[in-house]
């Protein structure tokens, strides 16, 4: 005898994602098949594929007002023990090593938002934001210099901070922990 009320669309234990509050995430989630919402501490934050990555920040800029790429940075997860991951954001797609996040500012709408895209560690690539963002410039190039993840477009992707030969990306978790003296571009006071 078949149970006329079972759902098999919901899960025990899962829970659906929670509607945007904020219009700004709404219309991205509206406007990008697949992008989630959540907030952390007050600000909201959408959580996007990396191949559309490029036209959110397009989107933002063009319909809605934001006139700044206030950063772009990652985040390593290989040493994570727990892992937040927002309601309804799928884990296989969203258990990727990297994460990288940039942040949106709107002058005119005094607003911000945060937008997260997953990374996977065997092609550590995204699309640059520069030629929407200008000023995204440095900040892709010092993520790509400490976690080694390349943006697609970038006019100059070369190391800023860390010597032209240094190896590796200090930044990644598997990195080797120690000191080793350092002289940085630029350093006036080499040690």
């Amino acid at each position: 005898m078949a149970d006329d009320d079972a759902r098999e669309d919901v899960h025990e234990g899962e829970q659906p994602p929670a509607p945007p509050d904020d219009e700004v995430a709404a219309a991205i989630v509206e406007r990008f098949a697949g992008a989630r919402f959540d907030r952390s501490h007050g600000q909201p934050v959408v959580y996007v594929e990396r191949s559309v990555f490029a036209d959110v920040a397009r989107f933002l800029r063009d319909e809605q007002q934001f006139t700044m790429c206030v950063d772009v940075t990652a985040t390593d997860h290989l040493l994570d023990g727990v892992r937040y991951v927002p309601a309804g954001v799928p884990g296989p797609v969203w258990g990727e090593r990297y994460e990288v996040v940039a942040n949106f500012l709107s002058h005119v709408r005094n607003r911000r938002v945060r937008v997260i895209c997953p990374v996977p560690a065997d092609d550590p690539r995204v699309p640059s934001l520069t030629s929407v963002y200008p000023g995204a410039n440095f900040p892709e190039r010092e993520t790509y210099d400490f976690f080694g993840i390349e943006f697609d477009g970038h006019p100059d992707l070369t190391r800023i901070l860390m010597p032209d030969d240094w190896e590796g990306h200090p930044l990644r978790k598997d990195y080797p922990a120690a000191r080793v003296p350092v002289t940085f571009k630029g350093d006036p006071h080499p040690r």
